[in-house]
Protein backbone atom coordinates (compact mmCIF):
# COMPACT_ATOMS: atom_id res chain seq x y z
CA UNK A 1 0.00 0.00 0.00
CA UNK A 2 1.73 3.33 -1.23
CA UNK A 3 1.88 5.45 1.60
CA UNK A 4 0.03 8.71 1.64
CA UNK A 5 1.27 12.33 2.34
CA UNK A 6 -0.23 14.13 5.15
CA UNK A 7 -0.96 17.77 4.97
CA UNK A 8 1.58 19.95 5.49
CA UNK A 9 0.50 23.59 7.23
CA UNK A 10 2.00 25.87 4.79
CA UNK A 11 1.22 29.40 6.05
CA UNK A 12 -1.85 28.34 8.11
CA UNK A 13 -1.17 29.99 11.55
CA UNK A 14 -4.37 29.10 13.11
CA UNK A 15 -3.76 26.25 15.62
CA UNK A 16 -7.58 25.58 15.69
CA UNK A 17 -7.69 25.45 12.55
CA UNK A 18 -4.23 22.85 12.24
CA UNK A 19 -6.21 20.69 14.72
CA UNK A 20 -9.48 20.47 13.20
CA UNK A 21 -8.69 19.64 9.99
CA UNK A 22 -5.73 16.98 11.02
CA UNK A 23 -2.75 19.06 9.51
CA UNK A 24 0.44 18.03 10.75
CA UNK A 25 1.14 19.65 14.48
CA UNK A 26 4.08 19.50 15.87
CA UNK A 27 3.67 18.92 19.63
CA UNK A 28 4.92 22.05 21.24
CA UNK A 29 2.17 22.13 24.37
CA UNK A 30 4.47 21.39 26.94
CA UNK A 31 6.67 24.59 26.70
CA UNK A 32 2.97 26.36 26.40
CA UNK A 33 1.96 25.01 30.03
CA UNK A 34 5.74 25.94 30.84
CA UNK A 35 5.40 29.46 30.25
CA UNK A 36 2.03 30.29 31.05
CA UNK A 37 3.15 28.93 34.31
CA UNK A 38 6.02 31.05 34.70
CA UNK A 39 7.37 33.88 38.04
CA UNK A 40 6.42 36.27 35.33
CA UNK A 41 3.00 37.26 33.36
CA UNK A 42 4.66 39.29 31.14
CA UNK A 43 6.75 37.40 28.23
CA UNK A 44 8.13 38.75 25.30
CA UNK A 45 9.57 35.86 22.54
CA UNK A 46 12.03 36.76 19.90
CA UNK A 47 12.61 34.71 16.42
CA UNK A 48 13.03 35.58 13.28
CA UNK A 49 10.32 35.40 10.25
CA UNK A 50 8.27 32.29 9.45
CA UNK A 51 9.29 30.53 12.34
CA UNK A 52 5.81 29.62 14.24
CA UNK A 53 5.98 32.68 16.24
CA UNK A 54 1.91 33.10 15.14
CA UNK A 55 1.20 29.63 15.65
CA UNK A 56 2.28 29.68 19.15
CA UNK A 57 0.59 32.71 19.90
CA UNK A 58 -2.80 31.45 18.67
CA UNK A 59 -1.90 28.28 20.45
CA UNK A 60 -1.74 30.97 23.62
CA UNK A 61 -4.98 32.00 23.11
CA UNK A 62 -6.58 28.43 22.15
CA UNK A 63 -4.87 27.86 25.45
CA UNK A 64 -6.50 30.79 27.53
CA UNK A 65 -9.87 30.15 25.86
CA UNK A 66 -10.19 26.66 27.55
CA UNK A 67 -10.63 24.83 24.85
CA UNK A 68 -9.10 21.66 25.66
CA UNK A 69 -11.08 19.77 23.04
CA UNK A 70 -7.93 20.81 20.86
CA UNK A 71 -5.65 19.80 23.08
CA UNK A 72 -6.62 16.03 23.41
CA UNK A 73 -3.60 13.76 23.32
CA UNK A 74 -0.86 16.79 23.09
CA UNK A 75 1.52 16.99 25.96
CA UNK A 76 -0.64 19.88 27.50
CA UNK A 77 -3.25 17.32 28.13
CA UNK A 78 -1.41 15.39 30.86
CA UNK A 79 -0.28 18.80 32.96
CA UNK A 80 -3.16 20.74 33.03
CA UNK A 81 -6.30 20.25 34.55
CA UNK A 82 -8.53 23.26 34.96
CA UNK A 83 -9.25 24.67 31.58
CA UNK A 84 -10.09 28.20 32.83
CA UNK A 85 -11.53 30.52 30.25
CA UNK A 86 -10.33 34.05 30.65
CA UNK A 87 -10.90 37.08 28.33
CA UNK A 88 -8.39 37.08 25.21
CA UNK A 89 -7.23 40.05 23.57
CA UNK A 90 -5.49 38.93 20.38
CA UNK A 91 -3.73 41.86 18.28
CA UNK A 92 -1.68 41.21 15.32
CA UNK A 93 0.93 43.79 13.95
CA UNK A 94 1.49 42.14 10.71
CA UNK A 95 -0.57 44.25 8.88
CA UNK A 96 0.74 47.36 10.27
CA UNK A 97 3.60 47.49 7.58
CA UNK A 98 4.68 50.60 5.74
CA UNK A 99 2.16 52.81 7.18
CA UNK A 100 2.31 56.39 8.06
CA UNK A 101 1.93 57.76 11.06
CA UNK A 102 -2.23 58.50 11.11
CA UNK A 103 -2.22 55.19 9.25
CA UNK A 104 -1.13 53.65 11.52
CA UNK A 105 -3.31 55.06 13.91
CA UNK A 106 -5.95 54.18 12.29
CA UNK A 107 -4.85 50.12 11.93
CA UNK A 108 -4.79 50.07 15.84
CA UNK A 109 -8.32 51.71 16.23
CA UNK A 110 -9.74 49.00 13.72
CA UNK A 111 -7.70 46.69 15.91
CA UNK A 112 -9.46 47.77 19.41
CA UNK A 113 -13.10 48.20 17.77
CA UNK A 114 -13.38 44.14 16.82
CA UNK A 115 -13.53 43.72 20.56
CA UNK A 116 -15.27 46.61 21.80
CA UNK A 117 -17.74 45.76 19.59
CA UNK A 118 -17.63 42.09 21.21
CA UNK A 119 -17.90 43.42 24.82
CA UNK A 120 -20.32 46.26 23.65
CA UNK A 121 -18.20 48.95 24.03
CA UNK A 122 -18.62 52.56 22.47
CA UNK A 123 -15.46 54.53 22.57
CA UNK A 124 -15.25 57.79 20.44
CA UNK A 125 -11.93 58.80 21.90
CA UNK A 126 -8.92 59.12 19.47
CA UNK A 127 -6.69 58.03 21.69
CA UNK A 128 -5.83 54.11 21.11
CA UNK A 129 -3.96 54.32 24.96
CA UNK A 130 -7.36 55.41 26.75
CA UNK A 131 -9.39 52.85 24.34
CA UNK A 132 -7.09 49.75 25.04
CA UNK A 133 -7.16 50.91 28.91
CA UNK A 134 -11.16 50.82 28.67
CA UNK A 135 -11.40 47.53 26.79
CA UNK A 136 -9.03 45.55 29.25
CA UNK A 137 -11.28 46.91 32.41
CA UNK A 138 -14.52 46.04 30.73
CA UNK A 139 -13.42 42.71 29.53
CA UNK A 140 -12.02 42.13 33.39
CA UNK A 141 -16.15 43.63 34.65
CA UNK A 142 -18.00 41.41 32.17
CA UNK A 143 -16.37 38.19 32.50
CA UNK A 144 -14.82 38.19 35.74
CA UNK A 145 -11.48 37.01 35.46
CA UNK A 146 -8.70 38.59 34.15
CA UNK A 147 -7.48 39.67 30.83
CA UNK A 148 -4.87 37.84 28.45
CA UNK A 149 -3.17 39.98 25.78
CA UNK A 150 -1.65 38.45 23.10
CA UNK A 151 0.68 40.87 20.74
CA UNK A 152 1.94 39.08 17.34
CA UNK A 153 4.55 41.00 15.83
CA UNK A 154 4.63 43.66 17.51
CA UNK A 155 7.14 45.46 15.56
CA UNK A 156 5.99 44.63 12.11
CA UNK A 157 5.07 48.61 11.99
CA UNK A 158 8.58 49.86 12.86
CA UNK A 159 10.94 47.22 11.22
CA UNK A 160 10.84 48.71 7.43
CA UNK A 161 11.73 52.31 9.03
CA UNK A 162 14.26 51.11 11.65
CA UNK A 163 17.58 52.46 9.58
CA UNK A 164 15.59 55.87 8.73
CA UNK A 165 16.18 58.79 11.72
CA UNK A 166 13.00 60.26 10.23
CA UNK A 167 10.00 57.96 10.39
CA UNK A 168 11.10 55.85 13.14
CA UNK A 169 10.71 58.10 16.36
CA UNK A 170 7.22 59.35 15.34
CA UNK A 171 5.99 55.24 14.72
CA UNK A 172 7.58 53.98 17.49
CA UNK A 173 5.94 57.16 19.47
CA UNK A 174 2.31 55.42 18.13
CA UNK A 175 3.09 51.92 19.35
CA UNK A 176 4.51 53.34 22.90
CA UNK A 177 1.22 54.96 23.36
CA UNK A 178 -0.44 51.81 22.64
CA UNK A 179 1.22 49.89 24.59
CA UNK A 180 1.15 51.97 27.83
CA UNK A 181 -1.78 50.46 29.60
CA UNK A 182 -0.23 47.23 30.26
CA UNK A 183 1.52 48.38 32.84
CA UNK A 184 -1.40 50.52 34.61
CA UNK A 185 -3.43 47.68 33.73
CA UNK A 186 -1.28 45.03 35.71
CA UNK A 187 -4.42 44.08 38.28
CA UNK A 188 -7.35 43.55 35.30
CA UNK A 189 -4.26 40.94 33.50
CA UNK A 190 -3.82 37.46 33.88
CA UNK A 191 -1.28 37.23 31.27
CA UNK A 192 0.86 39.05 28.40
CA UNK A 193 2.63 37.51 25.63
CA UNK A 194 4.51 39.31 22.83
CA UNK A 195 6.52 38.05 19.71
CA UNK A 196 7.98 39.63 17.04
CA UNK A 197 11.82 39.41 15.45
CA UNK A 198 13.68 42.01 16.56
CA UNK A 199 13.99 43.98 20.01
CA UNK A 200 13.62 47.20 20.80
CA UNK A 201 14.32 48.70 24.06
CA UNK A 202 11.96 48.84 26.82
CA UNK A 203 12.47 52.14 27.38
CA UNK A 204 11.55 53.34 23.87
CA UNK A 205 8.67 51.27 23.07
CA UNK A 206 7.00 49.83 26.69
CA UNK A 207 7.76 53.20 28.84
CA UNK A 208 7.61 51.94 32.33
CA UNK A 209 6.65 48.54 31.87
CA UNK A 210 10.14 47.39 32.93
CA UNK A 211 8.66 43.17 34.48
CA UNK A 212 8.65 42.10 30.81
CA UNK A 213 11.03 38.35 31.02
CA UNK A 214 12.25 38.15 27.20
CA UNK A 215 12.89 33.89 27.15
CA UNK A 216 14.13 34.60 23.86
CA UNK A 217 17.49 33.43 25.03
CA UNK A 218 16.84 31.05 27.96
CA UNK A 219 17.26 27.10 27.60
CA UNK A 220 14.40 25.93 28.49
CA UNK A 221 12.50 27.37 25.83
CA UNK A 222 15.29 26.73 22.71
CA UNK A 223 13.14 24.73 20.37
CA UNK A 224 9.88 26.20 21.39
CA UNK A 225 9.80 27.78 17.75
CA UNK A 226 10.69 25.43 14.74
CA UNK A 227 11.62 21.67 14.09
CA UNK A 228 14.53 19.61 15.91
CA UNK A 229 16.13 16.85 14.12
CA UNK A 230 14.34 14.52 17.35
CA UNK A 231 11.06 15.56 16.50
CA UNK A 232 11.61 15.10 12.85
CA UNK A 233 12.86 11.36 13.97
CA UNK A 234 9.80 10.45 16.05
CA UNK A 235 6.74 13.08 14.96
CA UNK A 236 8.01 12.93 11.55
CA UNK A 237 9.61 9.68 11.07
CA UNK A 238 6.96 8.50 8.35
CA UNK A 239 7.05 11.61 6.64
CA UNK A 240 11.14 11.61 6.31
CA UNK A 241 10.95 7.80 4.58
CA UNK A 242 7.75 9.31 2.46
CA UNK A 243 10.62 12.22 1.49
CA UNK A 244 13.29 9.54 0.31
CA UNK A 245 11.00 7.56 -1.84
CA UNK A 246 10.05 11.01 -3.68
CA UNK A 247 13.81 11.51 -3.76
CA UNK A 248 15.33 8.11 -5.04
CA UNK A 249 17.29 8.82 -2.03
CA UNK A 250 18.26 7.19 1.02
CA UNK A 251 16.97 8.23 4.05
CA UNK A 252 19.98 9.01 6.23
CA UNK A 253 21.39 11.24 3.11
CA UNK A 254 18.38 12.72 2.70
CA UNK A 255 18.31 14.05 6.44
CA UNK A 256 21.77 15.04 5.58
CA UNK A 257 20.27 17.26 2.56
CA UNK A 258 17.73 18.63 4.89
CA UNK A 259 20.45 19.72 7.74
CA UNK A 260 22.56 21.06 5.51
CA UNK A 261 20.16 23.37 3.69
CA UNK A 262 17.64 24.22 6.83
CA UNK A 263 18.86 23.80 10.02
CA UNK A 264 21.62 25.23 11.99
CA UNK A 265 19.90 27.41 14.38
CA UNK A 266 20.36 27.81 17.85
CA UNK A 267 19.07 30.75 20.30
CA UNK A 268 20.80 30.06 23.21
CA UNK A 269 23.86 27.62 24.11
CA UNK A 270 23.45 24.68 24.55
CA UNK A 271 20.61 24.15 22.12
CA UNK A 272 19.60 21.35 19.44
CA UNK A 273 19.88 22.01 16.38
CA UNK A 274 16.78 24.45 14.66
CA UNK A 275 15.42 23.76 11.66
CA UNK A 276 13.81 26.65 10.34
CA UNK A 277 9.88 25.07 10.03
CA UNK A 278 8.75 27.06 6.86
CA UNK A 279 11.31 25.50 4.36
CA UNK A 280 11.41 22.23 5.74
CA UNK A 281 7.22 21.94 5.70
CA UNK A 282 7.95 23.31 1.92
CA UNK A 283 10.24 20.80 1.44
CA UNK A 284 7.95 17.82 2.75
CA UNK A 285 5.25 18.91 0.99
CA UNK A 286 7.38 19.70 -2.71
CA UNK A 287 9.16 16.55 -2.41
CA UNK A 288 12.38 18.19 -2.65
CA UNK A 289 14.59 20.70 -1.88
CA UNK A 290 14.12 24.80 -2.61
CA UNK A 291 15.05 27.93 -1.04
CA UNK A 292 11.56 28.53 0.53
CA UNK A 293 12.59 31.39 3.20
CA UNK A 294 14.47 33.41 0.75
CA UNK A 295 11.77 32.86 -2.12
CA UNK A 296 9.10 34.21 0.77
CA UNK A 297 10.50 37.77 0.68
CA UNK A 298 14.19 38.97 1.87
CA UNK A 299 13.42 42.65 3.51
CA UNK A 300 14.39 45.72 2.00
CA UNK A 301 14.99 47.19 6.20
CA UNK A 302 18.28 44.68 6.05
CA UNK A 303 19.62 45.40 2.24
CA UNK A 304 19.65 49.00 3.47
CA UNK A 305 20.99 48.49 7.01
CA UNK A 306 23.87 46.46 5.64
CA UNK A 307 24.16 49.28 2.94
CA UNK A 308 24.14 52.29 5.83
CA UNK A 309 27.12 50.32 7.97
CA UNK A 310 28.91 49.38 5.02
CA UNK A 311 28.92 45.61 6.06
CA UNK A 312 30.91 43.44 3.12
CA UNK A 313 29.45 40.12 1.60
CA UNK A 314 32.46 38.31 3.30
CA UNK A 315 31.84 40.24 6.62
CA UNK A 316 28.97 38.03 7.35
CA UNK A 317 28.90 35.99 10.15
CA UNK A 318 32.12 34.04 11.14
CA UNK A 319 31.98 36.74 14.16
CA UNK A 320 32.63 36.69 18.06
CA UNK A 321 30.63 38.30 20.46
CA UNK A 322 29.11 38.82 23.98
CA UNK A 323 25.01 38.70 24.00
CA UNK A 324 24.97 42.12 24.78
CA UNK A 325 26.59 43.28 21.01
CA UNK A 326 23.64 41.06 19.54
CA UNK A 327 20.61 40.58 21.84
CA UNK A 328 20.59 43.94 21.94
CA UNK A 329 17.84 46.87 21.04
CA UNK A 330 17.77 47.53 17.76
CA UNK A 331 16.89 50.87 17.21
CA UNK A 332 20.87 51.41 19.16
CA UNK A 333 22.67 49.38 17.23
CA UNK A 334 25.88 50.68 16.28
CA UNK A 335 26.88 47.97 14.05
CA UNK A 336 24.37 45.28 11.75
CA UNK A 337 25.07 42.19 14.22
CA UNK A 338 21.71 42.42 16.52
CA UNK A 339 19.34 42.66 13.12
CA UNK A 340 21.37 40.30 11.32
CA UNK A 341 20.95 37.71 14.76
CA UNK A 342 17.16 38.40 15.27
CA UNK A 343 16.23 38.18 11.52
CA UNK A 344 17.86 34.88 11.02
CA UNK A 345 20.66 35.80 9.11
CA UNK A 346 23.13 34.17 11.01
CA UNK A 347 22.74 32.61 14.36
CA UNK A 348 24.76 31.16 17.55
CA UNK A 349 27.01 28.36 16.54
CA UNK A 350 29.18 27.79 19.50
CA UNK A 351 29.84 29.75 22.95
CA UNK A 352 32.65 29.86 25.58
CA UNK A 353 30.24 29.28 28.52
CA UNK A 354 33.69 30.79 30.41
CA UNK A 355 33.42 33.88 29.16
CA UNK A 356 29.93 34.30 27.79
CA UNK A 357 31.63 34.79 24.30
CA UNK A 358 29.85 33.61 21.52
CA UNK A 359 30.62 32.37 17.78
CA UNK A 360 28.29 33.57 15.24
CA UNK A 361 27.32 32.44 11.62
CA UNK A 362 25.15 32.19 8.90
CA UNK A 363 22.85 28.60 9.67
CA UNK A 364 22.38 27.01 6.87
CA UNK A 365 22.64 26.97 2.96
CA UNK A 366 19.49 28.42 1.87
CA UNK A 367 20.61 31.41 3.96
CA UNK A 368 24.02 31.63 3.01
CA UNK A 369 22.92 31.20 -1.13
CA UNK A 370 19.77 33.62 -0.39
CA UNK A 371 21.88 36.59 0.77
CA UNK A 372 24.21 36.36 -1.44
CA UNK A 373 21.34 35.99 -4.19
CA UNK A 374 20.39 39.55 -2.21
CA UNK A 375 23.93 41.01 -2.93
CA UNK A 376 24.01 40.49 -6.28
CA UNK A 377 22.88 43.68 -7.77
CA UNK A 378 24.83 45.46 -5.34
CA UNK A 379 28.40 44.26 -6.78
CA UNK A 380 27.92 42.56 -9.88
CA UNK A 381 24.83 43.09 -11.67
CA UNK A 382 21.14 43.27 -12.19
CA UNK A 383 20.91 40.66 -14.75
CA UNK A 384 19.57 37.55 -12.51
CA UNK A 385 19.36 35.71 -15.75
CA UNK A 386 22.75 35.38 -16.86
CA UNK A 387 24.23 35.64 -13.43
CA UNK A 388 22.50 32.32 -12.61
CA UNK A 389 23.46 30.73 -15.64
CA UNK A 390 26.84 31.36 -15.00
CA UNK A 391 26.91 30.52 -11.50
CA UNK A 392 25.34 26.59 -12.57
CA UNK A 393 28.18 26.56 -15.31
CA UNK A 394 30.61 27.43 -12.73
CA UNK A 395 29.63 24.60 -11.25
CA UNK A 396 29.71 22.15 -14.05
CA UNK A 397 32.99 23.06 -14.48
CA UNK A 398 34.24 22.62 -10.85
CA UNK A 399 32.64 19.78 -10.74
CA UNK A 400 35.09 18.51 -13.20
CA UNK A 401 38.05 20.34 -11.46
CA UNK A 402 38.56 22.53 -14.11
CA UNK A 403 39.14 25.80 -12.45
CA UNK A 404 40.69 26.81 -16.02
CA UNK A 405 37.19 26.58 -17.57
CA UNK A 406 35.44 28.22 -14.39
CA UNK A 407 38.08 31.13 -14.79
CA UNK A 408 37.32 31.78 -18.49
CA UNK A 409 33.27 31.88 -17.72
CA UNK A 410 34.38 34.24 -15.39
CA UNK A 411 36.64 36.10 -17.31
CA UNK A 412 33.26 36.28 -19.82
CA UNK A 413 30.58 37.11 -17.39
CA UNK A 414 32.55 40.34 -15.98
CA UNK A 415 33.07 41.68 -19.00
CA UNK A 416 29.82 42.18 -19.52
CA UNK A 417 28.99 43.92 -16.35
CA UNK A 418 28.47 47.30 -16.33
CA UNK A 419 31.19 49.78 -14.71
CA UNK A 420 30.92 50.77 -11.52
CA UNK A 421 32.74 52.99 -9.25
CA UNK A 422 34.56 49.97 -6.41
CA UNK A 423 36.05 48.06 -9.27
CA UNK A 424 39.48 50.04 -9.01
CA UNK A 425 39.56 48.52 -5.76
CA UNK A 426 41.16 44.80 -5.33
CA UNK A 427 39.02 44.47 -2.47
CA UNK A 428 35.62 44.83 -4.45
CA UNK A 429 36.85 41.75 -6.75
CA UNK A 430 37.62 39.62 -3.88
CA UNK A 431 34.05 39.84 -2.82
CA UNK A 432 32.88 39.53 -6.32
CA UNK A 433 34.67 36.06 -5.83
CA UNK A 434 33.08 35.49 -2.27
CA UNK A 435 29.62 36.07 -3.70
CA UNK A 436 30.27 34.14 -6.48
CA UNK A 437 31.51 30.95 -5.41
CA UNK A 438 28.84 31.27 -2.41
CA UNK A 439 26.12 30.81 -4.81
CA UNK A 440 28.03 27.01 -5.88
CA UNK A 441 27.03 26.06 -2.19
CA UNK A 442 30.64 25.36 -1.55
CA UNK A 443 33.37 26.38 1.28
CA UNK A 444 34.38 29.62 0.32
CA UNK A 445 36.02 32.04 2.54
CA UNK A 446 38.61 34.91 2.03
CA UNK A 447 41.34 36.23 4.45
CA UNK A 448 42.54 33.50 5.61
CA UNK A 449 45.10 33.08 7.70
CA UNK A 450 48.43 31.92 7.51
CA UNK A 451 51.54 31.38 9.40
CA UNK A 452 53.22 33.82 6.62
CA UNK A 453 50.05 36.02 5.69
CA UNK A 454 46.27 35.69 4.18
CA UNK A 455 45.52 34.03 1.05
CA UNK A 456 42.52 36.04 -1.01
CA UNK A 457 40.34 33.10 -0.99
CA UNK A 458 40.15 29.56 -0.36
CA UNK A 459 37.47 27.66 -1.97
CA UNK A 460 36.96 24.06 -1.36
CA UNK A 461 35.05 21.56 -3.17
CA UNK A 462 34.37 17.54 -2.59
CA UNK A 463 37.59 17.13 -4.68
CA UNK A 464 39.87 19.97 -4.74
CA UNK A 465 41.03 22.60 -2.25
CA UNK A 466 41.74 25.87 -4.21
CA UNK A 467 44.14 28.54 -2.44
CA UNK A 468 44.20 31.96 -4.55
CA UNK A 469 46.07 35.31 -4.71
CA UNK A 470 44.34 38.07 -6.05
CA UNK A 471 45.89 41.04 -7.91
CA UNK A 472 44.21 44.49 -9.73
CA UNK A 473 46.56 45.43 -12.72
CA UNK A 474 49.89 43.30 -11.84
CA UNK A 475 50.09 39.92 -12.90
CA UNK A 476 49.51 36.72 -12.61
CA UNK A 477 53.20 35.74 -12.07
CA UNK A 478 53.59 38.39 -9.43
CA UNK A 479 50.16 37.06 -7.81
CA UNK A 480 51.89 33.35 -8.29
CA UNK A 481 55.35 34.46 -6.65
CA UNK A 482 53.09 35.28 -3.40
CA UNK A 483 51.89 32.23 -3.15
CA UNK A 484 55.07 30.18 -3.20
CA UNK A 485 57.03 32.89 -1.10
CA UNK A 486 54.67 32.84 1.54
CA UNK A 487 53.87 29.04 1.26
CA UNK A 488 50.18 29.19 1.65
CA UNK A 489 49.50 25.71 0.76
CA UNK A 490 51.64 24.47 3.69
CA UNK A 491 48.51 25.86 6.06
CA UNK A 492 46.02 23.36 4.34
CA UNK A 493 48.77 20.10 4.38
CA UNK A 494 46.24 18.49 6.39
CA UNK A 495 43.07 18.85 4.87
CA UNK A 496 42.69 15.62 2.89
CA UNK A 497 42.45 17.38 -0.49
CA UNK A 498 44.63 18.24 -2.78
CA UNK A 499 46.14 21.78 -2.95
CA UNK A 500 45.91 23.61 -6.24
CA UNK A 501 47.12 27.17 -6.54
CA UNK A 502 45.42 29.97 -8.54
CA UNK A 503 46.73 33.30 -9.15
CA UNK A 504 44.61 35.73 -10.60
CA UNK A 505 45.21 39.31 -11.91
CA UNK A 506 42.70 41.67 -12.81
CA UNK A 507 42.12 44.38 -14.92
CA UNK A 508 40.81 47.40 -14.04
CA UNK A 509 40.20 48.97 -17.22
CA UNK A 510 38.36 46.07 -18.79
CA UNK A 511 36.79 45.41 -15.20
CA UNK A 512 37.57 41.70 -15.76
CA UNK A 513 40.20 39.03 -15.47
CA UNK A 514 43.39 39.58 -17.42
CA UNK A 515 45.01 36.53 -16.80
CA UNK A 516 45.72 33.72 -14.28
CA UNK A 517 47.94 30.93 -13.71
CA UNK A 518 47.25 27.80 -12.02
CA UNK A 519 49.82 25.38 -10.35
Amino acid sequence: MTQQQRLYPIGIQTFSELITKNYLYIDKTEYVYRMTHFDSKYIFLSRPRRFGKSLLTSTLQAYFEGRKNLFEGLAIDALETEWIQYPVLHFDMSLGKHLDKDALTRYLANQLADYENKFGIENESVDVNLRLTALIKRAYEQIGRQVVVLIDEYDAPLLDVVHEEKNLPALRNVMRNFYSPLKACDPYLRYVFLTGITKFSQLSIFSELNNIKNVSMDEPYAAICGITEDEILTQMSDDLNLLAARMKLPRVEVLEKLKDNYDGYHFTWPSPDIFNPFSLLNAFADGKMDSYWFGSGTPTYLLEMLNKFGVLPSKIGGTEAVAADFDAPTEHMTGITPLLYQSGYITIKDCDTQFGIYTLDIPNQEVRIGLMRSLIPSYITRDTLTTNTTVVNLARALNRDDMDGALRLLQEFLSTVPYCDNVRSEGHFQQVFYIIFSLLGMYVDVEVRTPRGRVDVVLRTSTVLYVMELKLDKSADTAMQQINFRNYPERFALCGLPVVKVAVNFDSERHTLENWKIE
